[in-house]
């Protein structure tokens, strides 16, 4: 896990961070959460990538002349980091540039509280629907890549009311099932401690929880992914098709793990291209 988080932090250094100007930033929480993570911090934010989170937060990026969609971005990090430097921020003029408006979210890490992130990602849904007509939103999506992309199908499969529920996902190279031998473990024991029960195990197992109310899907991955394995990807594709769920799978034959927006991976025109075209079919079939 220390190796992952090392490349993402040195990615970020490489790739550079280009800063926008944000719409608003908000504080999730004006009083104590509901579940406290038992994170005693302070927080460590280097080089793009936070550590002991205890003060959620979202940022919200809204283009001049809005077409109605939101992307909720939930970086990834293993559940143990949020690494917004690469897989947050840099995103938001591309999204800006289709008339997308974008919100980062800084969520806090489970540390074994599985309830913890999905929390922040309820409350960071609830703030963009407050500001549904001021932002000229009329959907909002959720994103997420590797651990942040199983918190993103988190949201999408276990929403607690209406509300709550994404109106479509975007998932990079995500970690979907919590089965021992096809998961990445750190993200397993961070989010449900080192013992978790057979029925927590099988809750967080994403793709035996899909419905044919499921939210559309846009997934992408490498064949090489030698840290989350290409299969959590394939079953959760299969599961949204067998529920005759919209979705798009993508598989890239190099690349490896945690790629993101990045100059260096080969396919980048490819996948931002699929994907813009993907949110514009999505706007037509949707009719928001």
């Amino acid at each position: 896990m220390k190796k992952l988080i090392a490349a993402c932090a040195a990615l970020i250094v490489a790739a550079g961070i280009m800063a926008q100007t944000p719409r608003a930033e908000f504080k999730l929480w004006d009083a104590a959460p509901p579940t406290d993570n038992g994170v005693k911090g302070p927080e460590v934010n280097k080089d793009g990538v936070s550590t002991y989170v205890t003060e959620p937060r979202l940022t919200v990026f809204v283009p001049e002349h809005p077409n109605g969609q939101c992307v909720l971005a939930c970086p990834g990090g293993a559940y143990f980091a949020v690494c917004h430097g690469t897989e947050g921020f840099p995103m938001a003029q591309w999204y800006l540039n289709q008339g997308i408006s974008y919100a980062v979210l800084i969520y806090r890490l489970p540390n074994g509280h599985h309830e913890v992130p999905l929390q922040d990602v309820h409350r960071a849904m609830d703030i963009l629907n407050e500001h549904r007509t001021e932002w000229g939103i009329t959907s909002i999506g959720i994103q997420g890549a590797s651990a942040g992309g199983h918190l993103a199908a988190t949201a999408a499969i276990h929403y607690d009311k209406p509300e709550h529920r994404p109106d479509f996902q975007i998932l990079f190279y995500p970690v979907i099932t919590l089965e021992v031998a096809h998961t990445h473990r750190g993200s397993l024991t961070q989010l449900l401690g080192p013992d978790p029960s057979p029925q927590l195990v099988d809750h967080y197992c994403l793709e035996k929880h899909v419905t044919a109310d499921t939210p559309p899907a846009f997934v992408m991955h490498s064949s090489n992914d030698d840290v989350v394995p290409l299969r959590n990807s394939l079953q959760y594709c299969q599961a949204l098709s067998d529920k005759g769920v919209y979705q798009s799978l993508h598989v890239y034959p190099v690349g490896g793990h945690g790629w993101a927006f990045h100059e260096w991976f080969p396919f980048k025109y490819q996948w931002t291209a699929e994907l813009a075209q993907w949110l514009a079919q999505l706007r037509m079939t949707q009719g928001k």
